[in-house]
């Protein structure tokens, strides 16, 4: 008997290549080649499944000149973004995800962002690097405490509760914006605000961890950054789009905002030019699930998703009708 057909768009962990190639008759992508739409509907001809990364765009379009023998569409991350999953739903494709699995390891890069960012680490490392370090000094690199400072979190679903967590241990006070309030068992004495003004008032330090889309997208515009105290620090481990980049960087240079750190950007990978020239701006590619046993997690989840789908089976991971709330998970 013959094999599912898999489509796999981007090299992924060994030990879910292998699974892949075990189970399905798999076609992997070994050189990581990056594909356009139309190499994709190439590809994809006689597949039963897509396992596609964020970087892919299925857009409308795509989806809807996808093989009429396609049974699943799977992706790599969390995020939906990049799919156009009204048009995925009109052909009664079922699109799986991989929730929680990454939550921790997201929480811990947005933890070092915040970190990096306020103890100047990134500037550190260059300085020595570039040979231009000439010993210890009294006021060499000054940057801020975290601790005992107050986080604010925009978006806390997995990875914002998790970041919450991590953020106890040194001894900060969490605030969080949510469209709605956590019950108290996910709250954790964390406070909670219904509207942007008194949630950036609070923020000296603020986390984006809120999924992208239409409802957040340039979130964090002048406007809201003016509410922030003077010196905040920023951070964003989600999505690009939830910066108005113009206005981080114009808080940049002024000091509004003291520093930021940003694994994710606008049109990725692509960045806007002006980060490039500032030093209180620590710079990371996206390294958010960047973990070997995150990565093989995902991967995994995904091909549960798939065998469950192409078994008649309603799988875990299946990403629901409604609409993805900006407090629901990032990744």
């Amino acid at each position: 008997m013959n094999k599912p057909v898999l489509l796999v768009t981007r090299r992924l962990p060994a030990a879910v290549e292998a699974r892949a190639a075990s189970s399905y008759d798999a076609r992997l992508n070994p050189g990581d080649t990056p594909r356009s739409a139309a190499d994709l509907l190439r590809l994809a001809e006689g597949a039963d499944a897509l396992l596609c990364c964020p970087a892919d765009r299925l857009d409308a379009a795509t989806i809807a000149a996808l093989p009429a023998g396609l049974r699943v569409l799977a992706t790599f991350s969390v995020g939906t973004d990049h799919i156009d999953l009204d048009a995925a739903r009109a052909r009664r494709l079922p699109v799986v995800n991989t929730p929680d699995v990454l939550s921790v390891a997201t929480a811990e890069l947005s933890f070092l962002l915040i970190l990096a960012a306020a103890r100047r680490a990134g500037e550190g490392e260059r300085l020595v690097r570039a040979g231009h370090w000439t010993g210890w000094c009294p006021t060499q690199l000054m940057g801020t405490l975290v601790s005992g400072k107050r986080l604010g979190i925009f978006g806390m679903g997995r990875i914002g509760r998790e970041l919450a967590r991590m953020a106890a241990a040194f001894g900060m006070q969490v605030h969080y914006r949510n469209q709605s309030r956590l019950p108290p068992e996910l709250e954790c004495g964390a406070v909670w605000h219904d509207n942007d003004a008194a949630f950036l008032a609070a923020c000296e330090v603020l986390s984006l961890n809120a999924p992208g889309g239409a409802a957040t997208r340039k979130w964090l515009n002048a406007d809201r950054i003016a509410l922030l105290p003077r010196g905040a620090v920023v951070a964003n481990a989600a999505r690009g789009t939830l910066v108005d980049d113009d206005a981080l960087i114009a808080a940049l240079r002024s000091g509004h905002v003291r520093c930021a750190g940003l694994d994710v950007y606008d049109g990725e990978p692509a960045l806007h030019p002006g980060y490039r020239a500032l030093e209180n701006v620590v710079l990371l590619p996206h390294l958010g699930s960047a973990t070997l046993e995150t990565r093989d997690a995902m991967g995994h989840l995904a091909l549960d998703g798939i065998d469950a789908v192409l078994a008649g089976e309603t799988p875990d991971n299946l990403v629901r009708a409604e609409r993805r709330q900006p407090e629901q998970e990032a990744g």
